[in-house]
């Protein structure tokens, strides 16, 4: 809908111009004058866009540290965030204000290009703006404290960007911080819920190995002082997590259980967040009709028990971490092969090396599958990581039967064409705000539709565990949708939650509690890939229809993740010239 000033001058020009009588095609004087102003209008506006998002990474970069530093940016790598009640409420009060300046843009006259930077801007102070106002982690949530921790460690660990000593002193700076910042922390925390407690506490407990094993590796070319005053500041900060854990504990019986959001809270961020044209009933009903469609296409397999992987049918089962590591990642090689030889998708002459490592013991908690760590934003080095739990052929966690048996579904999903490609291909956009916007319904949903497209397209033969795989994978992410819709809307307690994913999503009991923690812990991010599987379902068979005789499946794919992560409504818009998705999601922000 347009805006009143702008439908106001459109009745002037029509007016005026009919009085005029201008030569047909030509506009005239008043015309020209006007659609003149209307450009400097829009040109004006876009730069003071791009103006105030640029400010904003750069305060953000400075505010976050360790964000800044996982992502490839080591100017602050010897700082920790700033949790002081004052600071939290000014970086608030910042991003608030800065939210309003962007909402009050007048964008519907800009060009398309324009108006989608403008909407995605706004869409990302929205996620922050709704983390301070209904989330308020930083008073619920320990993991908030501990996590920060964590990953101010894990930043300076998992590349080689600069020497050892340069990262030691760093670590060193970072380790002196925590004490304080725990302490900080535990003041903070007024209204903090059990459970996420009790996820905070195991990784707090969990960190030792971070510490005493992973970080001594850059205890090399230290002179005799820093390397006393790296122990000393290790040691410390150890000590300040286990007590940090211990003082959890002892106020563990007053927390709270768990406090949903609400259902107007989660459509709020589903729509001025996420983009999305749906609200929690309707993505409700689209996890409940997927699970039920793979529950039903894991029946239909000649051998159904395929769909649970058993490391029993495997050919080979490695003996050791290192073997199943190498033999995990030289799966990928075939995998690019195949992309290639059927003309699937093009790899960028700049993709970097994919890698598979071990998870850290404080990750398992919330993690349990391990997770994805593609190369940063601001990363100079192209190389992306998949940590994996730690192997044991006897394990009864689904991912490491599953990678035994066969990798390859995993590996399409964390590396190429999935994550790994996907996110490396972002990161070389010009634009900024659309480089920076990072839309986990996108992501989740393109590594998930990489997942089954392989297998559609005749990587895997009929009837083998790679295809048991894949249907069991999109079985229990459909699950996923109904938890987390049902958790945070208040419908459902977090063992229910659990017993559904046993239950719908053929899960075990440890993979089962590890994923209903994940989504606890991160609302709205389980909805990420069957949502957007769905939807990039959806813009292909629209895609292809409107190419017809010239379709070309390796040409959809090129023309989607050239966009970066972006909301598939937005998509939509640049594919397809419609844009009645992001209308429809962005209806409550135009009226």
């Amino acid at each position: 809908m347009k805006s009143k000033i702008f439908f106001a001058a459109a009745i002037g020009v029509t007016s005026l111009a009919v009085q005029a009588q201008p030569t047909p095609g030509r506009p005239s004087g008043i015309d020209r004058t006007l659609i003149t102003n209307a450009n400097q209008d829009h040109v004006m506006g876009a730069a003071a866009l791009h103006k105030l998002a640029n400010d904003y990474y750069n305060w953000r970069n400075e505010n976050d540290p360790v964000s800044s530093s996982n992502a490839g940016l080591h100017t602050w790598d010897d700082r920790l965030a700033d949790f002081s009640p004052a600071k939290i409420a000014e970086r608030a009060q910042h991003v608030r204000a800065l939210l309003d300046k962007v909402r009050a843009m007048k964008i519907d006259t800009w060009p398309k290009d324009e108006q989608i930077d403008a909407i995605l801007f706004r869409s990302q102070l929205e996620n922050v703006d709704f983390q301070n106002r209904v989330l308020k982690f930083e008073r619920t949530n320990p993991q908030t404290y501990i996590g920060e921790c964590v990953s101010a460690i894990f930043s300076l660990l998992k590349k080689e960007y600069d020497t050892p000593r340069k990262r030691a002193l760093s670590a060193t700076a970072r380790l002196k911080a925590m004490p304080p910042m725990l302490k900080q922390g535990l003041t903070n925390l007024r209204n903090p819920v059990k459970l996420y407690a009790k996820l905070a506490i195991d990784s707090a407990r969990s960190i030792d190995p971070l510490l005493k094993d992973s970080l001594m590796a850059l205890d090399v070319d230290l002179a005799p002082n820093e390397h006393e005053e790296l122990i000393k500041a290790r040691d410390a900060a150890l000590s300040a997590a286990h007590s940090y854990a211990d003082d959890l504990e002892k106020r563990m019986p007053k927390m709270v259980e768990f406090v949903p959001m609400g259902e107007a809270s989660y459509n709020y961020y589903l729509k001025r967040v996420l983009l999305l044209p749906l609200d929690a009933r309707e993505v409700e009903m689209i996890g409940r009709v997927e699970n039920a469609r793979y529950r039903a296409l894991e029946a239909l397999l000649p051998d159904p028990k395929l769909a649970d992987p058993d490391p029993k049918r495997a050919a080979n089962i490695p003996p050791d971490q290192a073997s199943f590591l190498k033999a995990y990642e030289s799966r990928e090689t075939e995998m690019i092969n195949f992309l290639k030889e059927h003309n699937l998708i093009s790899l960028p002459n700049y993709l970097g090396p994919f890698q598979i490592r071990q998870l850290p013991e404080a990750f398992k908690p919330t993690s349990p599958g391990g997770f994805m760590n593609p190369p940063g934003v601001y990363d100079k080095d192209s190389t992306g990581f998949y940590f994996i739990p730690t192997y044991n052929p006897q394990s009864k966690n689904f991912y490491i039967r599953a990678a035994i048996e066969d990798p390859r579904p995993i590996l399409g999903h964390e590396g190429i064409p999935g994550h790994f490609l996907q996110l490396s291909i972002a990161n070389h956009l010009t634009d900024e705000i659309r480089r920076q916007h990072q839309d986990g319904v996108f992501v989740e949903g393109w590594a998930l539709y990489g997942e089954e497209m392989l297998m559609r397209t005749g990587l895997y033969p009929n009837n083998s565990p790679a295809q048991g795989q894949i249907l069991r994978l999109s079985r229990y992410r459909g699950a996923r949708i109904g938890v987390d819709v049902n958790l945070h809307t208040g419908k459902w307690t977090f063992e229910q939650a659990v017993k559904y994913f046993m239950d719908a999503g053929g899960l075990d009991r440890e993979a089962a509690e590890g994923e209903a923690a994940g989504a606890a812990s991160n609302p709205h991010q389980k909805i990420s890939y069957i949502i957007g599987k769905w939807q990039i379902m959806n813009l292909l068979g629209r895609y292809k229809d409107r190419q017809g005789d010239n379709f070309r499946l390796g040409q959809f794919h090129d023309d989607l993740i050239k966009n970066g992560s972006l909301p598939v409504s937005v998509i939509e818009w640049l594919l397809l010239d419609d844009d009645s998705s992001i209308k429809k999601a962005t209806v409550e922000i135009r009226k």
